[in-house]
């Protein structure tokens, strides 16, 4: 009986051992394992942007189609940078593009005037004979975050298989044609369909993602009929958008509308097939209303009707309302030196007050209060591209007297044409598609 006892004993030892080393190599063999593999964990977050001295954007969803290989494959971003991504959680970073400094640039622009045909002949400054060139090496730098260089091919990437639409006056063309000619040194794109005077009304499409991109002239952007011959007002209607453009809304996937200089000139306003009041009519029986508070109606009922229009479409879409871009007239326009300045102001040396600062008032104002309402329209975004203050500090980058070629070939004449409101191509305007992008990238972004 002992020796059974012994015996068991003996036993439980050799049992109690066993287990002991068995625990034992497997806490060894998960410690090599924790140190060879680390486990891979995933940290997402969802961080609301807000109104940063008057910057919007709606945080709702927008997803850009990306080919990650590609983008990993891109020498011209770091890649730390976030860039975009097919994800469902957004890590958006705050930026406010408005404040900041032109700095000199050694780069330059991506093209030339010579090497893009989308240019309009009056902003095309270098084959002009502009004689300096210096307003073509600056570069915007945010106080807040890093502006990159424009990387044309993202952009097409971000946009792959959508329509991207410019809605708006001659400054809209002149951003759309800005971006073209920046798009066009990745891609070739193919025009397909050009209509109006000055080719108002255009579309193109890039073949390798297509991609649309297009055009519609209309510098109310709700019903008007514009000024010339004999007509001695603008007739804009306040409550019927313009269907030039609003008719293809379904079809839109990310709209850039972009008025303001038009509604500086006289006009009558109708509302309901009546007179409501005019800008500008002297000796007329009629009620003068500010420009402003057309501006606001005009813009409330366009953001209003892309609502009510896109609240069925299945597909994501985002809207920019690029603010007001000031003219830099000095003295009369048709005379020499009207815009004379070569290179940027510095900070302090020009600030935004007077019409400049009430036309992005009113800009920023309306897209604030359609903010709630674009929110329950799914996958769908707003911002104000907020241009003005960028774009103050650049009286260099107009086309001044080089609207034409050759001005001063027959020496300095009395009169003197100049063009002191729209941008050279290349030149400041480009910074407002590198602006664009940035926020694109940042609406749907991730970090390689």
């Amino acid at each position: 009986m002992p020796f059974l006892i012994s015996l068991k004993t003996q036993q439980y030892t050799l049992i109690k051992k066993l287990l002991t080393l068995f625990l034992c190599a497997l806490l060894l063999i998960f410690f090599i394992n924790f140190y060879l593999f680390p486990l891979n964990l995933t940290i997402s977050s969802t961080q609301n942007l807000n109104v940063i001295n008057d910057q919007i954007v709606i945080n709702s969803s927008f997803h850009p189609q990306v080919d990650k290989k590609e983008l990993a494959g891109n020498k011209s971003e770091p890649v730390n940078k976030k860039v975009p991504g097919n994800i469902s959680t957004e890590i958006e970073r705050k930026c406010d593009y408005t404040e900041g400094k032109w700095v000199k640039d050694k780069k330059g622009p991506l093209y030339e005037g010579t090497s893009c045909n989308t240019i309009k002949d009056g902003q095309n400054c270098m084959s002009h004979g502009r004689p300096d060139k210096g307003y073509l090496y600056w570069r915007w730098m945010p106080k807040e975050c890093e502006l990159p260089r424009f990387d044309p091919k993202m952009f097409l990437e971000i946009v792959r298989n959508k329509h991207v639409a410019f809605v708006g006056d001659s400054i809209a063309r002149n951003q759309l044609e800005s971006l073209m000619c920046m798009l066009a040194t990745a891609s070739k794109p193919k025009l397909l369909f050009k209509e109006g005077e000055e080719n108002k009304f255009r579309k193109w499409k890039f073949p390798s993602y297509n991609a649309t991109v297009s055009i519609y002239w209309s510098p109310f952007l709700v019903k008007g009929v514009e000024k010339k011959d004999d007509m001695k007002y603008n007739l804009i209607y306040l409550d019927s958008i313009n269907e030039r453009w609003a008719k293809d809304l379904f079809h839109m996937n990310l709209i850039v509308l972009s008025v303001g200089h038009w509604f500086l000139n006289p006009s009558l306003y109708y509302q309901e097939d009546k007179v409501l009041g005019c800008h500008v009519c002297r000796g007329e029986n009629y009620t003068n209303i500010s420009f402003f508070d057309i501006l606001g109606k005009v813009l409330n009922k366009t953001l209003q009707t892309v609502i009510e229009r896109k609240s069925d479409s299945m597909g994501d879409f985002g809207v920019f309302v690029t603010t007001f871009s000031p003219h830099h007239f000095e003295g009369e326009w048709d005379k020499f030196g009207a815009c004379p300045k070569t290179a940027p102001y510095s900070i302090g040396e020009k600030n935004l007050e007077g019409m400049d600062a009430d036309m992005r008032s009113v800009q920023i104002r309306e897209v604030k209060e359609a903010k709630e309402k674009f929110k329950g329209l799914g996958n769908s975004r707003l911002e104000a591209l907020d241009v003005t203050k960028v774009a103050l500090l650049r009286p260099d980058g107009h086309p001044g007297p080089y609207m034409y070629k050759n001005p001063f070939a027959n020496g300095i004449g009395e009169r003197v044409h100049n063009d002191c409101v729209h941008w050279c191509l290349p030149g400041p305007i480009d910074t407002w598609n590198e602006i664009l992008l940035d926020v694109l990238k940042r609406w749907h972004s991730r970090e390689l």
